[in-house]
């Protein structure tokens, strides 16, 4: 490849994993594991521990109760809220790694925007489960989680076959994020405000007229 091809292939690396890192972390290393043990993915040195069978062997674990735990109404936001924890610092990781031996302030900048991407694509995925919750059956959570698994696979292949491809829809997901997110917020913030009412962890504001005919009394 020359210059250029190289430069795209290596920017659809690095915002791929992360974005990946974002929606399923165990997933994204675990296709990145198999694919660079099996010579099917070119992976950087930076990234070649992830070829290792303990490596591969602990993401196919953790991938395994993500899935059973991604189907759970009310565990999955759960999960979702522990692995903020985990998501983005590792889609910043990836992305380091993923751009190959440059200089440390490349690989920092990497860094910035590699948890940047996993933190929109954490919080796009945290935010829509967290409404589908709110649907008493489990078909819905069932078929978010599936749709999730198979895009974070097509989303990998796709920036690692035509990285061209994945920079394009990668710039429509941050639009559709940008527009998104704060709709997500204003209906998530009513739903907690309703269910601190049910639970009476916030009681209702005293009015002005009881605070002073108390203080008269």
């Amino acid at each position: 490849m020359n210059g250029y091809e190289t430069l795209i292939a290596t920017l659809a690396l690095t915002m791929g994993s992360s974005w990946a890192s974002g929606i399923n972390l165990y997933a994204a290393l675990l296709i990145l594991g198999l694919g660079g043990a099996t010579g099917n993915i070119a992976l950087p040195n930076e990234l070649a521990v992830l070829e290792n069978p303990f490596v591969i062997g602990a993401a196919a674990v953790m991938y395994l109760i993500q899935f059973f735990a991604d189907k759970i109404p009310g565990v999955d936001s759960i999960w979702d809220a522990a692995h903020t924890f985990v998501r983005i610092p590792a889609g910043a990781m990836l992305a380091a790694g993923a751009v190959g031996d440059v200089s440390p302030a490349l690989e920092i900048a990497a860094g910035i925007l590699g948890g940047g991407t996993a933190a929109t694509s954490h919080a796009t995925k945290t935010g829509t489960r967290l409404m589908i919750n709110t649907s008493p059956e489990p078909v819905t959570n069932w078929t978010a989680s599936i749709s999730e698994d198979l895009m974070v696979i097509a989303g990998l292949w796709t920036a690692l076959n035509h990285p061209i491809l994945f920079i394009i829809l990668f710039i429509g997901f941050i639009g559709l994020a940008i527009w998104l997110l704060p709709k997500l917020w204003t209906l998530i913030r009513g739903l907690l405000m309703k269910m601190a009412r049910f639970l009476k962890i916030t009681s209702p504001p005293v009015s002005t007229g009881d605070s002073v005919g108390q203080k008269e009394k």
